[in-house]
């Protein structure tokens, strides 16, 4: 598919895009299971033959806003959805990609994570100039967008910027915008 866009790229180059420029979020982990967190989450850094100081300092820097820290010697099969999940966005942001593709990035974390892990996200999108496309059916997620495009049908139907909405009011025409086309299927950027 990707060759449709970029026709005039060998394989190798958009390898090499992909894991230069893109993250992603899966809706499930994609944890290498013989893997350990910290070897996951390394792995997109290595594969693009970054030093290992680089790569150790990003790993630990990524680690601690994700508090995950004291899971990263653990493998997949010994932590918690959750963990694994906020695992699974470190992998995709270590990087800094210019563009991090999420289904549903907080579907297996509790509220508490699921704040942290969408901060995160503003952050590295606000700070580093990632842009994030998140597909989501969470209003509450949605709400951390700044621009909402709403699909009805798999088409795009109607689409809301959050502008300088404070949170109650986004969240508000948001829910709005959902019962005007009777779904609550959100594609956000």
């Amino acid at each position: 598919m990707t060759w449709l866009i970029f026709p005039q790229m060998t394989e190798e180059e958009l390898s090499d895009f992909r894991q230069e420029n893109l993250g992603f979020v899966f809706q499930d982990y994609n944890l290498l299971d013989t893997l350990s967190i910290e070897e996951n989450i390394m792995l997109p850094m290595a594969l693009c033959g970054r030093k290992k100081e680089e790569i150790e300092s990003r790993v630990k820097s990524i680690s601690e806003t994700l508090h995950i820290c004291d899971i990263l010697s653990k493998f997949p099969y010994e932590v918690s959805g959750g963990q694994k999940k906020r695992a699974a966005c470190a992998r995709a942001l270590v990087n800094n990609p210019k563009l991090i593709l999420a289904d549903e990035p907080t579907g297996a974390l509790d509220s508490n994570s699921s704040a942290m892990l969408l901060h995160t996200l503003q952050i590295m999108n606000r700070e580093l100039g990632a842009t994030i496309l998140m597909v989501t059916h969470d209003v509450f997620s949605a709400c951390y967008c700044e621009k909402i495009l709403f699909l009805n049908d798999g088409k795009i139907c109607s689409e809301l910027e959050r502008g300088n909405m404070g949170k109650k009011e986004y969240l508000n025409r948001i829910l709005d915008m959902q019962s005007k086309i009777g779904g609550d299927d959100i594609y956000a950027e």
